[in-house]
């Protein structure tokens, strides 16, 4: 394996594809401790604060048809939270961008999903002290999963509402993309046993908040409402908000009760992990008319259509 430095990395001959479109590692490639491996050579140890504690930030990107998708943003996040929770890499944005692009074509993948992770680390002395800690950088890429798959995507997904209440923002900042999934797993479970198939907890005053991995939206009279306390502002969720104003719809961030997403016209929820997916029945009730509706598919459309854009997305060097 080549070991890594803090100067970019152009080329890894060990474990390049043996020509242009072959996949030798169709889990995935990951790079840990100075080096890329096959994801099922990635291990992280038990010592380590982010296993440990949940003491970590991260986040994701997808690339679709050989192209990163809104990459400066997600940067922009992952370096933003790292500076609020008091990590620092060896390595600098430019290389980070690097480290990620090589994971993807390393991979062979045209479309993939693509996670940085910075962990609190740990401690050589095992010192409880998290200013001991020696915080540490992975990054993979591993083949494009989305939150619904292609018969949801078509039909809508049926999303149960969970009385669990997400962590609150004055005890995580929910502006950090973090691993403190707890409240979100014990709301799928809710869902699941409800019949549905993802979920979505409430705030701390009783309106709706998530879901976990993605951001929600109702759409009334051709106006469109998303959450704004207490959840994470998705890279997606932003995305949104332009395309609106580049349609002339009109878009705000609310609070947002059951009653109103009960009683909205079409719904749907955003991720990284599938972009723009719709949802057609809530609580086993049909929203509208049961189908996908016209604005869902119109922004849908243009979302897609945009990654394709230079200016809001980005070519792997798969050379």
């Amino acid at each position: 394996m080549t070991v890594a430095t803090t100067k970019p990395m152009a080329r890894v001959p060990e474990l390049e594809p043996s020509h242009k479109d072959a996949r030798r590692y169709p889990q995935g490639v990951a790079f840990m401790d100075g080096q890329y491996l096959p994801m099922s050579e990635a291990k992280v140890s038990v010592l380590d604060w982010g296993f440990l504690h949940s003491d970590a930030t991260y986040d994701t990107v997808h690339v679709w048809e050989g192209r990163f998708f809104r990459l400066n943003l997600h940067l922009d996040r992952f370096f933003r939270g790292m500076e609020r929770l008091r990590m620092k890499l060896p390595y600098d944005r430019q290389e980070v961008e690097r480290i990620l692009s090589n994971c993807v074509a390393l991979s062979g993948h045209k479309s993939a999903y693509v996670e940085m992770i910075c962990t609190r680390g740990g401690s050589p002395t095992f010192s409880r002290d998290p200013r001991d800690a020696e915080n540490r950088f992975i990054a993979f890429a591993v083949p494009f999963g989305s939150v619904a798959n292609k018969e949801q995507l078509e039909r809508g997904l049926h999303v149960g509402i969970s009385e669990t209440v997400r962590i609150p923002p004055t005890s995580v900042d929910p502006t950090i993309k973090n691993y403190h999934w707890l409240d979100l797993v014990k709301g799928l479970f809710d869902a699941y046993d409800a019949g549905a198939e993802t979920a979505l907890v409430m705030d701390t005053n009783g309106n709706i908040a998530e879901g976990p991995g993605f951001n929600v939206f109702t759409i009334k009279n051709g106006q469109l409402k998303t959450p704004a306390f207490g959840v994470l502002p998705g890279i997606t969720r932003q995305t949104v908000f332009e395309l609106c104003k580049e349609v002339g719809l009109t878009v705000a961030a609310a609070d947002l009760s059951r009653d109103e997403l009960n009683e909205a016209d079409e719904v749907f929820i955003t991720s990284t992990a599938g972009g723009i997916m719709p949802v057609t029945r809530v609580d086993g009730r049909s929203i509208a008319n049961g189908k996908v509706g016209i604005v869902t598919r119109q922004l849908t459309d243009l979302y897609w259509k945009k990654h394709s854009d230079n200016a809001w997305s980005t070519a792997v060097n798969y050379e």
